[in-house]
């Protein structure tokens, strides 16, 4: 495990818990980054920083879930939210089963990503200036019909540079939800999708991992846990205040420079 190794196992885990619930992309992100860093190491490093991440929204909000869950047998507004936050997951787990293969053997290259964080940066820069009218300010109690329309757009993520918070966040303010509240409902979401996916990789892969890499992966895992905790703490405040807009902007930046090395160094 050289100097440079540890770097990589630092950027990426960074890229890891920084991108994954921001608007922005982290699958994108971390196949650019693992590319262009010429990262050697295998799927299993991908699959188990990602739940550095993971925990550390738990962490952010176990509080908030030990409410949730001990209210769930006799509260009804508990019942409900728990039920929308399923029927929101439903069609990104019937979608994913379906089409999981095929969207990774055409869809995850250095093109594609670039030009869908492009589009998907002009999507957050135009749903910025559109008025829409606010209907909800309260991510607990909408609609059954509302909670499947946000999981729909979730599906929108399969394709790698869209991002799965973006998509949530605009199919959720689309729908009548302030900012604040389409992405706090991205992280009670994420939970379910990203353990989801987790668990999904993990048992596809977990006889080919080796502790070759253990000390990288180790290194990434905190990097991810403590990017993310900074992440989830922060973003709430963040998009009330200023919105989408440099989220956008990051995506076209970034996109282009993507571009313009896949085109230049192949």
């Amino acid at each position: 495990m050289t100097l440079a190794n540890i770097l990589e196992a630092i950027i990426l885990g960074v890229v890891e818990g920084l991108t994954e619930f921001l608007p922005v992309s982290s699958t994108g992100h971390l196949l650019l980054a693992a590319r262009y860093l010429k990262f050697e190491g295998d799927d299993s490093f991908v699959i188990l920083i990602q739940l550095g991440a993971i925990l550390a929204l738990l962490a952010v909000y176990a509080e908030r879930l030990w409410r949730i869950a001990t209210a769930l047998p006799k509260d009804r507004e508990a019942q409900h939210f728990v039920l929308g936050v399923l029927v929101a997951f439903l069609p990104a787990v019937v979608l994913g089963v379906l089409i999981e293969h095929k969207m990774k053997q055409y869809l995850f290259n250095v093109p594609v990503v670039c030009y869908a964080l492009i589009a998907g940066g002009l999507v957050l820069l135009a749903i910025e200036q559109f008025k829409i009218e606010k209907r909800f300010s309260n991510c607990y109690v909408l609609p059954l019909p509302v909670y499947l329309k946000i999981g729909l757009f979730q599906c929108l993520s399969m394709i790698p540079g869209v991002s799965r918070s973006g998509s949530t966040i605009v199919g959720g303010m689309l729908l009548g939800l302030d900012k604040r509240s389409a992405a706090e409902f991205s992280f009670f979401l994420a939970m379910p999708t990203m353990v989801g996916a987790f668990v999904y990789e993990f048992a596809k892969s977990y006889k080919t991992m080796t502790t070759d890499n253990l000390g990288l992966t180790a290194i990434g895992f905190v990097t991810a846990f403590i990017s993310g905790w900074f992440v989830v703490k922060t973003l709430l405040d963040f998009v009330s205040k200023r919105g989408l807009a440099l989220f956008g902007w990051w995506r076209i930046v970034v996109g282009v420079l993507g571009l313009a090395a896949y085109y230049t160094m192949g």
